[in-house]
């Protein structure tokens, strides 16, 4: 695993110190560390990380902010850690994006064990075809890029997100609610405007004729189906 790079993000200098003690110990040496939110994207951006321990709680706000602009850039795995052991904070960190939720204070070889596992995860995924294809769109195995006969596409980062729930979905009826949450990292709660106007934009770009539709189709009252198309 020595290939892996490991972004930790606490603001307690001896916990971020006792992570990568252990982390090196059980074989992944190499570690960044941050202090706050801002820190914790800069290091996100320059590393390159396979995997981010992410403290909830930072000076200059939430992990789950930043959470949930490594989400809008990348899938890899986020593991929240926190004092904070209510169910609804563990929710609220799965639901947003996070892969883990790890109770302060913890036993560092544990996490070290669940990091590995995530990592594990992170290689079987790696192994997967590199393309995904559906009709004439391809869409590359990091949900980075999708071309329709074989010209890329210029998507926005919501825009790629729904692509890919899409694509990894076909002919499948995809809820409003599904694709706000899971692209958005939101509950739904009625912004049925901007889902409107995400899917006008993406049909705009991918559709022959975005009046008539042929691969995001509507189903009234159930949300959207991606189909291959005529």
């Amino acid at each position: 695993m020595t290939e892996h790079t490991i972004l930790i993000v606490d603001d307690e200098p001896e916990i971020a110190s006792l992570l990568e003690r252990v982390l090196h110990k059980e074989g992944m040496p190499h570690t960044v560390t941050a202090s706050s939110v801002a820190e914790g994207y800069t290091q996100f951006k320059q590393a390159g990380p396979s995997l981010m321990l992410l403290d909830i709680m930072l000076p200059d706000g939430e992990g789950y902010e930043l959470c949930k602009k490594v989400r809008e850039e990348s899938n890899i795995p986020i593991l929240f850690m926190s004092a904070k052991d209510e169910e609804v904070d563990k929710l609220l960190g799965l639901a947003i994006g996070g892969d883990d939720y790890i109770t302060k204070p913890f036993s560092p070889k544990e996490v070290a064990y669940r990091v590995k596992a995530h990592l594990r995860r992170l290689g079987y995924r790696e192994q997967e075809p590199q393309v995904i294809q559906v009709g004439p769109f391809t869409m590359d195995a990091a949900e980075t890029s999708v071309t329709k006969n074989n010209r890329a596409l210029d998507l926005t980062a919501k825009e790629m997100g729904l692509m890919a729930l899409f694509m990894h979905h076909p002919n499948q009826i995809l809820s409003k609610e599904t694709l706000f949450e899971r692209v958005w990292g939101e509950n739904f709660f009625g912004s049925d405007n901007t889902m409107m106007v995400h899917i006008r934009r993406l049909r705009e770009k991918i559709e022959d004729e975005p009046s008539k539709p042929q691969h995001i189709i509507t189903v009234k009252g159930l949300g959207y189906k991606f189909v291959q198309g005529s």
